[in-house]
Parts: structure tokens; sequence; C-alpha cells
């Protein structure tokens, strides 16, 4: 059975703060594309949860360092940390091209890949809600690369697609970007999961 000892709460409260930042994240970028209007103030709640994630991560990070005993290993939790930071970055990344390429018009699959973003967000919320009460982790991180396997084919059959279609290769060049970086936002969620995967192991 997964056990981490001591028992330090803060830790775990930490990241659950962090996690259900990453689901506001995830939830407004899927309103963005939901209904693709005002999308400069959507994109700057993007920006903003993006950096409220950050000073989430710096919080845990500065703990680690002031902290002598901690709930699992050290390294394990400045990896968790960053890795949960990263998904949010590339969430934000996506936003940051819309505005960079004056993108109007996003394919439909943007729309998709969000939703699977948002979907593995809930899962890492699962799971990280489970470690201090020694849950099933691993059924839930499972979950988060069946997640990423489907994004990796929404992403392809939508590139394969836009090869096909788009005549302006200006254009073509600018949403495949925007589609490569939200598939990178469930590759960054899947590393979470992989993190999550080796402290189980380490407890059990």
């Amino acid at each position: 059975m997964f056990r981490l000892i001591p028992k330090d709460t803060s830790f775990f409260k930490m990241f659950s703060a962090m996690s259900e930042n990453l689901i506001a994240g995830a939830r407004a970028l899927v309103d963005l594309f939901n209904d693709y209007q005002d999308v400069g103030n959507k994109i700057d709640e993007i920006y903003r949860i993006e950096r409220e994630g950050d000073e989430l991560t710096h919080a845990i990070l500065t703990k680690l360092n002031q902290t002598f005993i901690t709930p699992f290993d050290r390294e394990d939790i400045h990896q968790l940390a960053s890795k949960l930071d990263d998904v949010l970055d590339f969430i934000n990344a996506s936003g940051a091209r819309i505005v960079m390429y004056r993108i109007t018009d996003p394919p439909p699959a943007a729309r998709e890949l969000a939703k699977i973003i948002l979907m593995q967000c809930q899962e890492l919320q699962k799971a990280v809600s489970l470690m201090q009460k020694n849950g099933n982790i691993l059924i839930h991180c499972v979950e988060i690369n069946r997640l990423e396997n489907e994004a990796d084919l929404v992403s392809q059959q939508a590139i394969a697609k836009l090869f096909e279609s788009e005549k302006d290769p200006i254009n073509l060049i600018k949403v495949k970007e925007l589609l490569e970086f939200l598939e990178r936002a469930t590759d960054k969620a899947e590393d979470v999961a992989n993190v999550l995967e080796t402290v189980v192991l380490k407890n059990t």
C-alpha cells in the first residue's frame, strides 16, 4: 500500500492548490475555444492564472528549501511542482500563440485538444488529492496516459488535414504551431503522471 511518512500536510495542501489552479487554466482554455469571442480578455485570464501558478510553484520550492524532513523524496517534490507548472506554461503558451500570430479561426482540433487537457488536469487533481489518503493514484495516471495518446491522434490527424487543405503557407505554420503547443501540454501532463507513478513506487 502507498505510504507517505512522516505526515506533513502542508506540502499536500500546496500541491492541491497547484492542481486546482491548473484546472482553472485548462477551463479557461476550453472556454476560449468553445466561444471564440472576446479573445484578448480570455487570454489575459489564462496569463493571470499562469502567473498565479508560478507563485504557487515558487512557494513549494521555497518551503522545500526550508524543510528538513519531507513527506516524500525532495527530488520528487521538486519534480512534481516543476512538472505541474510546465502544463500551465504550455496552456499559457498556446494562448500566447493566438495573440502573436493573430489566429482568427482556430481549427476544431484546438477545441478537442483543450478538452483533453482539461480532462487530464482533472485526473491530475484527483491523483494529487489521494497522495495524503494513500489512495489508488495509479488508476488516474493510466487515464492521463490514455488521454495523451488520444491527443497525439487528434493532433496528427488535424495537422495532416491542415497540409491537405490550407493554401496559405504562413497560416499553415501558425495553426500547426498552435496545435503542437496544445499537444505538448498533454505531454507535460503525462510527465506529471510519470512523477506520481515514481512517488507511488518508492512508497509502496
